[in-house]
């Protein structure tokens, strides 16, 4: 499923002008509250008439402001999973997964069962809204945006509303559509952890226009993006394969082209590919390899690029053979080691940095 957008439109004081592709997968609209994101989805689903520009989902315009077309809501086959989950509250539970049904032109169970079984529902199908919790409204409003057959599903910060425990299950879920049904979504947030865990491809948004989108390790990499990916969850994303688990120890061994990395709790199996995020705050350097120290990951570099100093540090990018590695020091330490492009350096990054939210499936 390819997904085209090139739109304006002016909200306000507020002016939109996004243009991106996406094809297949989840592609992750980012970016600070007021940045646009929801405006997108609101286009892409019919909520919100853009002044100009074409989206179109395979060739087939949605909306074409030179063409004159503007497909109605309920015919663009677009489901839509809000931050809350807007469920019919007078509904049960089997009733509101049903009504996503007369969506799709149909009255009768059919995928029901299926979609309850994906999600986890069985247990929950004649409740009330009332009587569900944040993460089962939220698991009951993607069945019923299921449901309706989409060709494209739209997800608006769905985990903004839950605690921890909540969005880790909301999450697995997603994770499940993603792999599973391989419905392509289109899932905004302003979270970097839910983007490296679920996002094919990401798109960063600011002030309403589109300032970058490609792969989430590519982008993520770009030294111009630092401000916009936020300095203190910002780094990069290594592609990665488990190769050992240290049940003992409690650690995971994984690999990838550039060396070895030992993570703890990671919760999958050997062979199986990760994407795993070093924040760039985390990563120090040495000139030697050091020994004795208490870091079990240590890798071989080079400098690629300084970036822009910002107060008293300086975003250092490094390629480790061939992936791109972010590390934020001092400017004072950059200067004692007179970092610069092409130098080799060993970036040093702790084990117990590398959490559960900073680790997702490839």
């Amino acid at each position: 499923m390819k997904l085209e957008v090139s739109i304006g439109a002016r909200l306000g004081a507020f002016a939109l002008d996004a243009q991106f592709t996406a094809e297949g997968g989840v592609t992750a609209l980012f970016g600070r509250s007021g940045s646009g994101k929801t405006s997108v989805l609101n286009a892409i689903s019919g909520l919100l008439r853009p002044a100009r520009g074409r989206i179109a989902l395979d060739g087939m315009p949605l909306y074409d402001a030179q063409a004159g077309i503007d497909l109605p809501a309920h015919r663009r086959r677009v489901g839509y999973v809000f931050q809350e989950g807007r469920l019919l509250p007078h509904l049960s539970v089997r009733q509101n997964l049903l009504y996503g049904r007369r969506f799709a032109g149909r009255s009768g169970e059919g995928e029901l069962g299926h979609v309850v079984s994906l999600l986890g529902l069985g247990a929950l199908l004649e409740r009330r809204p009332q009587d569900l919790s944040g993460g089962e409204k939220q698991r009951v409003a993607i069945g019923r945006a299921l449901l309706a057959e989409p060709r494209l599903l739209l997800m608006d910060e769905p985990l903004a509303a839950l605690d921890a425990p909540r969005k880790s299950e909301i999450l697995y879920y997603v994770e499940r559509l993603r792999d599973d049904l391989r419905v392509p979504i289109v899932y905004v947030s302003h979270a970097l952890d839910e983007v490296v865990r679920l996002a094919d491809t990401l798109v960063v948004m600011s002030e309403g226009r589109v300032l970058e989108s490609g792969a989430v390790g590519e982008t993520m990499a770009r030294m111009e993006l630092r401000p916009f990916l936020g300095r203190f969850e910002g780094g990069a994303v290594i592609e990665a394969r488990v190769a050992e688990h240290d049940l003992e120890m409690g650690l995971a061994r994984l690999e990838f082209a550039g060396g070895t990395l030992y993570a703890p709790d990671v919760d999958a199996l050997v062979g199986e590919r990760l994407r795993v995020r070093i924040r760039a705050r985390d990563v120090s350097l040495a000139l030697a390899r050091p020994e004795s120290i208490s870091m079990l990951n240590v890798l071989a570099g080079k400098v690629a690029a300084l970036g822009e100093p910002s107060g008293a540090s300086v975003d250092v990018q490094l390629d480790v053979a061939g992936t791109a590695l972010i590390a934020r020091v001092t400017r004072k330490s950059a200067a004692a080691l007179r970092l610069a492009p092409g130098l080799p350096v060993y970036a040093l990054i702790k084990s117990v940095a590398i959490d559960r939210h900073s680790v997702g499936w490839a």
